[in-house]
């Protein structure tokens, strides 16, 4: 799947994020355990960051493809930008789910939700709204919403939630970014930011044990895959490719 998607989009992303209810460790010691178990595993990530709120490992990026781990006040995440496969970004991610909670203390009571992501970052040189105006509602009944010749869209990001099971503890959701504001519209400079796409598959919890984060982790990338091949990409991200170009 990610070598089809190098001509439909600019970069693709694999994220993942473990949601705490307790506040983590912030001890030297702790954190830098874990970032050298990380780092031996995958020794490209060697640059240890302080950003305002996190503690980040990244490695270097490499004509756009790194791979970066955060630790937040309340959070696990990390990422793969543009990886060479999915199972590439899913090494590190089903790492951290099997090692992160012996060198940070996490017991299943604490996890509030697992989640994986998958981005789609689309460059547009022009109006970004329109974009995703034109590929996805202008057939639709909200259409009617707009007169194109008298007024300007301000706002064009539309977001879909869904539940995957009946107990709606698996959920699913699609939301798509803009990133224009009032400004935009008057300096009509477009190139600075993409309209990004995000497919997120969420497990709530509670869990019931450690092992459980592993099979939740299997549960997730299916119906993310499945989702994104045979609804996301054909259903969206291939007509704003086509919208853009």
């Amino acid at each position: 799947m990610t070598a089809d998607l190098g001509t439909l989009c600019t970069d693709f992303y694999v994220n993942q994020r473990m949601s705490l209810t307790m506040d983590l460790p912030s001890g030297r010691e702790t954190v830098l355990d874990l970032f050298d178990r990380v780092r031996r595993e995958l020794p490209g990530m060697k640059r240890f960051k302080r950003y305002e709120g996190e503690l980040a490992l990244e490695s270097p990026d490499q004509e756009g493809r790194y791979c970066w781990l955060g630790l937040r006040r309340t959070s696990i995440r990390s990422g793969w930008v543009n990886p060479g496969s999915l199972e590439e970004a899913y090494r590190l991610h089903r790492m951290l789910l099997e090692t992160a909670p012996y060198f940070l203390s996490i017991t299943p009571l604490d996890v509030e939700a697992i989640e994986l992501v998958f981005g789609f970052d689309l460059h547009a040189h022009r109006n970004r709204n329109q974009v995703v105006f034109d590929a996805l509602l202008a057939d639709s009944a909200l259409s009617c919403m707009v007169q194109s010749d008298r007024e300007q869209l301000l706002d064009v990001q539309p977001f879909i939630g869904l539940s995957l099971e009946e107990s709606s503890q698996i959920q699913a959701s699609v939301e798509i970014k803009t990133r224009m504001g009032p400004g935009d519209l008057q300096t009509k400079q477009w190139e600075d930011e993409p309209i990004s796409v995000y497919l997120t598959v969420r497990r709530e919890g509670p869990y019931e044990s450690l092992d459980q984060f592993k099979e939740t982790f299997g549960t997730l990338a299916g119906h993310i895959e499945r989702l994104a091949e045979e609804r996301v990409i054909p259903g969206i991200i291939v007509p704003l490719h086509q919208a853009i170009y």
